[in-house]
């Protein structure tokens, strides 16, 4: 999804400058879309790395008005099978990943009198989906330090808001080419019965990015084809 984060941004505007440990795949990605992207190899539990990459974002388009925390890790074990050592690791990426990122761009925001920030949680940050005690309780963590940022950052006019994906087709996390009994099982508890695309996903955050929602602040927004509400 985060590379087609990049694109949809940059398509509709925006300068992005975007990091990842693959250092092969994003700069292909930043060659293949021109000089309004720019890749930084990043690590997202490294406080240097963050502070690296939003110098670098600030030297060459002037300053940062959005943050998109996307970073993170998957897998399905259940309670039995799982370590403490994995949910570490995975608190470690996901939930710290998320707050070194927040804590680095506040004070670029308020040089720049606001901006936007937008987390992505998971539709396993609102229900309790067997096999997800650590990539679940991440997400449920980025949720709940949402809502705080929301509290503390809005007098500074700097929005914080979650996005909360179901299952996206082609990510990683959910394609088509998986089992297909579990594919088809996903799908009949999706009131919509099929999977989102990852431009469901980029175009809200275009929109949380931008001066149509300047007045949301602190919101959840679940993209799952309805899979929330049973």
């Amino acid at each position: 999804m985060g590379a087609n984060h990049v694109r949809r941004c940059v398509e509709h505007g925006a300068f992005v400058v975007f990091g990842d440990i693959d250092e092969p795949r994003g700069k292909a990605l930043a060659e293949s879309i021109g000089e309004r992207a720019h890749f930084q190899r990043q690590d997202v539990t490294s406080a240097e790395d963050w502070g690296e990459i939003l110098r670098v974002a600030e030297h060459r388009f002037g300053g940062v008005d959005v943050l998109v925390n996307n970073a993170a890790i998957h897998a399905n074990c259940l309670l039995e099978e799982e370590s403490a050592e994995v949910l570490r690791h995975f608190l470690e990426v996901n939930t710290i990943g998320t707050f070194r990122g927040a804590k680095a761009v506040v004070p670029y925001m308020k040089k720049r009198g606001g901006g936007s920030i937008i987390n992505i949680s998971s539709l396993a940050g609102i229900r309790g989906i067997p096999g997800y005690t650590a990539y679940g309780a991440t997400k449920w963590a980025v949720r709940g330090m949402t809502q705080v940022w929301a509290n503390e950052l809005g007098p500074d006019n700097i929005r914080v808001n979650a996005i909360m994906p179901g299952a996206i087709a082609g990510t990683g996390m959910f394609t088509p080419d998986n089992d297909s009994e579990i594919f088809q099982r996903v799908l009949a508890n999706i009131p919509l019965r099929r999977a989102g695309v990852a431009d469901n996903i980029s175009d809200l955050i275009v929109f949380l990015s931008s001066d149509q929602s300047s007045y949301m602040t602190g919101t959840e927004q679940l993209v799952d084809g309805g899979r929330a509400v049973w």
